[in-house]
């Protein structure tokens, strides 16, 4: 009997364990940390102490309340969106579904006060960013990113400060971390609005403004399509000021892919079609996280 019972139960928790994972995004999480770890190493520096930088327990703690301060927005985001998950992406919808309610709200309670705990443990300009950046992301859940544009400029800030991050903790101002901080901005910016394109019919049943309900797809790419020309001229003026001409070389070269990516967007039209689109812009933005090693 115990040998039936048991397997059961291994599958439970393996399912509880990978819909948590689901939930707080942990690709993203990794994303974040390997981003913050990279700026430490390459554009901090130096370089050839890297074994020492890991001994940092400070800059450990940095990046594991950056990391549960993500996974409480994220937690609070599906909080207050259940019903339009369960139009948009009723596969991948766990709150309300695997988690109660309570559970979830109790948990990005717990998260936030721990990482803001962290963060004043570190220095109060950390502690009060950290309390701002919670307060900010329990807003964009529950009003802001039902507006057009406001939510979308909301989720890039909170990107580039996870980099930014890094120069408040050295007490720096590292141009390199400020450029790569732009970059992420523009880039986050671009793949949110995209991604109001393919979460506009379930967004429009609950009452969203966002760009696409307001605008209408063609209207919204033209936008997009005038962020990306922002998005170049600024890599250009970067690329021109720097000094390494491996780096130059590499940020010239990722510009390729980001023109392709503009164009799959002019022919998208089915939700497939924006969701692929926004899957290769992540991964677009890891290859310009991987560029920091040719600092």
């Amino acid at each position: 009997m115990s040998q039936a019972i048991l397997p059961n139960k291994e599958k439970s928790f393996f399912i509880g364990i990978k819909d948590f994972l689901k939930l707080v995004r942990f690709n993203n999480l990794m994303i974040i940390f390997v981003t913050q770890w990279f700026a430490r190493i390459f554009l901090i520096g130096p370089f050839e102490e890297w074994k020492y930088h890991l001994t940092d327990i400070g800059f450990w703690l940095l990046t594991l309340s950056t990391s549960l301060i993500a996974a409480a927005g994220y937690i609070i985001n599906d909080y207050y969106d259940i019903k339009i998950d369960a139009v948009n992406k009723p596969n991948k919808q766990v709150v309300g579904k695997v988690m109660k309610r309570r559970v979830a709200i109790f948990t990005h309670t717990i998260f936030n006060f721990i990482a803001i705990m962290i963060g004043l443990f570190l220095s109060k300009e950390i502690g009060s960013i950290f309390f701002f950046t919670t307060f900010w992301l329990w807003l964009y859940s529950n009003n802001l990113k039902r507006r057009a544009f406001i939510g979308n400029i909301s989720v890039a800030a909170m990107t580039s400060m996870s980099i930014f991050l890094v120069n408040i903790y050295f007490i720096e101002h590292n141009r390199a971390v400020y450029q790569f901080g732009l970059f992420a901005f523009f880039v986050s910016i671009i793949r949110e609005v995209i991604k109001d394109l393919e979460d506009k019919e379930g967004d429009a049943q609950f009452g969203c403004k966002t760009l696409p309900i307001i605008w209408g797809d063609k209207k919204t790419k033209v936008f997009v399509y005038l962020l990306f020309a922002i998005f170049v001229i600024m890599s250009g003026v970067i690329i021109s000021q720097m000094t390494n001409p491996y780096f130059q070389y590499y940020f010239t070269a990722l510009l390729l892919p980001a023109f392709i990516l503009m164009g799959l967007l002019y022919k998208a039209s089915s939700v497939k079609n924006y969701h692929d689109i926004s899957k290769w812009i992540k991964y677009y933005m890891l290859a310009g996280i991987i560029g920091m090693i040719f600092i």
